[in-house]
């Protein structure tokens, strides 16, 4: 028994069809990647999530956990160059010194 179109995925001619003319961007490319039934249903059918609440916390979390890691990669970054600044000055005192 095969299942109303409303509950089926999309074949890739249904999804070519309804795209046409319209721009996608790499953001849906990588929804799609990830579960093309959800992606179907919010931009074919025009259904949408209804947590809208935890999505935006979770998408200020994503933020803040963002800044975190940005802000460990400049310290890792500005520590790498404060070792190499200290060897080559270590290196400079032994020339001198000998």
């Amino acid at each position: 028994m095969r299942r109303p179109s409303h509950l089926r995925p999309p074949s890739k001619d249904d999804i070519l069809e309804q795209m046409s003319g319209k721009v996608i961007r790499a953001s849906e490319i990588a929804e799609y990647v990830y579960c093309h039934r959800a992606w179907w249903l919010k931009r074919a059918a025009g259904h949408t999530p209804e947590e809208t609440q935890e999505l935006a916390a979770g998408s200020q979390y994503h933020q803040a956990h963002g800044a975190v890691v940005f802000q460990a990669t400049l310290t890792r970054r500005v520590a790498y160059g404060l070792l190499i600044l200290a060897v080559f000055m270590g290196l400079v005192w032994i020339v001198q010194a000998f």
